[in-house]
């Protein structure tokens, strides 16, 4: 096996796949609005030569359990939590080679800012940013915009399409290569006859242009996108560099995998060119028992609520309404369903009850956790992606910086052993480090039309 892709999975937020944590006496997710904590933790990831820092971001908030945002709120179930873009720059000055993934709305955000913003960090990362592409599923983000409630997966996925043939306008065709002269002696510093408005008119969008930012280092960024669903699948086989995916089990896992190299197939790319990233939390220590000891105390904090907050926000569907020793054989929602039987897959016999389901979920959501001494987790790690076809993990955290420190001093070695990661990072942009195909898009992705 090649070496794997390896990202920190964050939220600008103290609370974000383990609820409760952030009462640990050794997490530090606290400081999280502190410019100081994302420098230091940039610097780390760095030092452990991650590909990236993933930084997950939505417009809502979680209201399903109990009916009330009150729990979310109380367990900082990723509430409070900040603008992700507006970290970027400060950490990318204190690193050189690090990726930022950031995540933004195709939904709510004007895709005349939205390129804007992204050209101008992909200016100053001097070509590290990719865009994880939302399509913002949430009531309560709907109600923040004007809206009684989310489009349908049909309309926002609509609206996606047209949202990133614009940006390609943007990006790729408004301004010619040739067009930034900066030549002192005619005093012309941009040749206008090599910029051109884009005369976008389109059933959501209408822009004029020309694209307020010359040519980037990559023009378009890395585009990330979690396509698991019926409609993501077809979307990131059209636009998607990296796909993000999350499954409780390898069986349901690879099934996604699969799904996703035949939709790129079918959509004329390659299916061997996409980076498909899955989920995963890691807990270790030195020795085996110290760290199932260290899981056991990590488990010690983790909030019951919590864990039922983000799980009936996921599906939907109020948690509170079930005993915590009720078996989910029978139930009336599809959400809960699709849920237990991923989580089942490993063993199909296998009954759940919420209580159950809650402590599932305290520790990395419905991602798994590997625990154990380095090899455990660096056999864990290779049986993943051996099983399964993925490229490589957005690992989260259970204790923030410790989970991230951990895995590099003491894992990171043992995968350098195997050739499973990387030793030194790749010169160039993000796009150059993750493929090794040059920093632009290449054919035949859709983008690459728009260019003069």
């Amino acid at each position: 096996m090649h070496p794997l892709i390896f990202n920190a999975f964050v939220m600008n937020s103290p609370g974000h796949l383990s609820p409760g944590l952030w009462r640990h006496p050794q997490d530090i997710s606290a400081r999280f609005n502190s410019l100081s904590f994302w420098v230091d933790l940039a610097q780390l990831l760095e030092r452990g030569l991650f590909d990236g820092i993933f930084i997950a971001d939505f417009y809502g908030h979680y209201d399903v359990f109990t009916g009330s945002s009150a729990p979310a709120f109380r367990d900082a179930v990723q509430i409070p939590r900040n603008d992700p873009l507006l970290l970027v720059s400060a950490m990318a000055h204190a690193t050189r080679h690090l990726g930022f993934g950031v995540t933004m709305s195709t939904t709510y955000e004007p895709p005349f800012a939205l390129a804007r913003r992204l050209s101008t960090l992909d200016h100053l990362t001097e070509g590290r940013i990719g865009w994880n592409i939302v399509t913002s599923a949430s009531d309560s983000a709907a109600r923040n915009f004007g809206l009684n409630q989310q489009l349908t997966h049909e309309e926002r996925y609509d609206l996606a399409e047209e949202y990133m043939e614009l940006c390609y306008k943007l990006w790729e065709g408004s301004w010619e290569e040739d067009a930034l002269i900066i030549d002192r002696e005619r005093g012309v510093f941009a040749d206008p006859t090599r910029i051109h408005p884009v005369n976008h008119v389109g059933k959501h969008f209408s822009v004029e242009g020309p694209h307020l930012s010359s040519p980037s280092p990559q023009r378009t960024p890395v585009l990330f996108q979690a396509g698991a669903s019926s409609f993501g699948r077809p979307f990131a086989a059209r636009h998607a560099e990296c796909v993000f995916v999350g499954a409780p089990s390898k069986a349901v896992l690879k099934q996604s995998v699969a799904k996703l190299r035949k939709a790129f197939s079918d959509a004329g790319r390659d299916p061997t060119s996409i980076a498909i990233i899955a989920e995963h939390t890691v807990i270790t220590a030195p020795t085996r028992a110290e760290a199932m000891a260290k899981h056991a105390d990590y488990l010690s904090y983790a909030s019951r609520d919590g864990a039922l907050t983000l799980m009936s926000g996921w599906t939907g569907v109020d948690f509170d309404r079930f005993a915590s020793d009720q078996v989910f054989e029978h139930v009336d929602s599809n959400a809960i369903r699709t849920a237990v039987e991923a989580m089942s897959s490993a063993d199909p016999s296998k009954t759940w009850t919420a209580g159950e389901i809650a402590d599932w979920c305290s520790i990395g959501g419905l991602s798994p956790v590997s625990v154990g001494d380095p090899e455990d987790v660096a056999d864990q790690l290779a049986g993943w992606a051996e099983e399964t076809g993925i490229d490589g993990f957005n690992l989260s955290y259970a204790v923030m910086d410790g989970g991230f420190r951990d895995f590099i001093d003491l894992v990171v070695p043992v995968l350098q052993e195997r050739g499973l990661y990387k030793t030194s990072y790749r010169d160039g942009s993000l796009r150059q480090k993750l493929f090794g195909r040059g920093d632009r898009l290449a054919a035949p992705h859709p983008g690459v039309g728009y260019r003069r």
